[in-house]
């Protein structure tokens, strides 16, 4: 783990208080990126939303759009369950008994840039949790409706008790996001998923034991064209790719254009902007930008030419903001700088325990 950063520390009693069958068995591990935490032997197929494809023409985020997309994904990755193929026959009997499941997203750090947020705010971690909770919240509402059509996983009915536990601990969770700097249609949204998510889950049961995980989603990233990957900020505005047989590849973030017109600049300014960044690999020192807009710019990595980077404890903190709206944990880099201090990493770990994380 020291020398690949995965699968990371694990806060095993925090895993464990999160558990939804815990009286099947307790959770001792996780895959290598440390996103899927459930019981020994079994399997979870993963599927993740574009964010920036829900967005209206305004730039709001479209709540309706997204719980359907959430829904209609749950949907199919049950259907999967049963006609997936598994490497051993345990796996394969429990991924049946249990029904796991792992929706999650990508692209949440341009999202959080296109609207004007510095991934590393009050403002970010709110909008950020609020979209966490809203799909996490529709993937086990339709959990619970397709357990009212179908019946719940093979074990729920042992495990009723506590499975109800840590569902009431998620919609309790939503009261901690701050309504103030989210807008309201999101909250209202939010608040409705979860009640109704509880309600049909103590009238009918859940038909799967977890349905939400954030992967790293590095290859379907690039796939769904996204400029940024799983819950991660953007590495760098300007980036480099090493390509197969050669070469490398220059991409460019297409969202700080976005982001600009958000923070109200006009278009000749933009494009000013946007040359200089291509030039100079970084937006600190571009022409008509105000320095209060800086931090919604920042990325992971230093730039070469400036000095900004989104300090290690702001993913931190963004992690804290999701992690109580998912099943399983967060498959994240926490970037820290080469001159970090042991005594920083330790408290790092520290943290990350404080704020409820099940893996850093």
């Amino acid at each position: 783990a020291w020398l690949c950063g995965d699968p990371g520390m694990q806060f095993d009693t925090t895993i464990n208080d999160w558990h939804t069958s815990p009286n099947s068995g307790r959770i001792n591990a996780s895959n290598p990126c440390s996103e899927y935490m459930f019981l020994d032997d079994t399997a979870c197929n993963l599927a993740s939303l574009n964010l920036m494809k829900f967005r209206t023409e305004a730039g709001e985020f479209d709540v309706r759009s997204f719980r359907q997309a959430a829904r209609i994904s749950i949907i199919a990755q049950d259907l999967i369950v049963d006609n997936a193929s598994y490497p051993t026959p345990k796996i394969a009997q429990n991924s049946f008994d249990f029904r796991p499941l792992g929706l999650g997203y990508a692209n949440l750090g341009a999202l959080l840039m296109a609207r004007g947020l510095p991934y590393d705010s009050e403002a970010g971690r709110a909008y950020a949790g609020a979209v966490t909770a809203l799909m996490h919240g529709e993937a086990y509402l339709t959990s619970a409706l397709l357990a009212e059509k179908f019946g719940t996983f093979r074990y729920f009915p042992e495990n009723q008790g506590p499975f109800l536990r840590v569902i009431r601990k998620h919609r309790a969770a939503v009261d901690a996001i701050d309504a103030a700097i989210v807008p309201a249609d999101m909250m209202q949204a939010c608040h409705e998923v979860w009640n109704d998510c509880l309600a049909k889950g103590e009238q009918h049961g859940y038909k799967n034991a977890q349905v939400t995980v954030l992967a790293p989603t590095g290859t379907i990233g690039f796939m769904m064209d996204c400029d940024t990957t799983g819950v991660e900020p953007d590495i760098a505005l300007v980036k480099y790719k090493k390509l197969v047989g050669g070469g490398l590849l220059k991409i460019v973030n297409r969202t700080v254009p976005e982001a600009l017109d958000r923070l109200g600049y006009p278009k000749e300014q933009i494009k000013t902007i946007i040359d200089y960044i291509d030039q100079n690999e970084t937006i600190e020192g571009a022409p008509y930008l105000r320095p209060e807009h800086l931090p919604v710019f920042d990325c992971a990595f230093k730039p070469a030419n400036g000095i900004r980077a989104i300090h290690h404890m702001g993913h931190v903190h963004m992690m804290g903001a999701v992690q109580p709206f998912l099943s399983g944990a967060i498959s994240k880099t926490v970037n820290m700088p080469p001159d970090a201090t042991p005594e920083e990493i330790a408290k790092t770990y520290s943290e990350s325990w404080r704020l409820g994380l099940k893996a850093v």
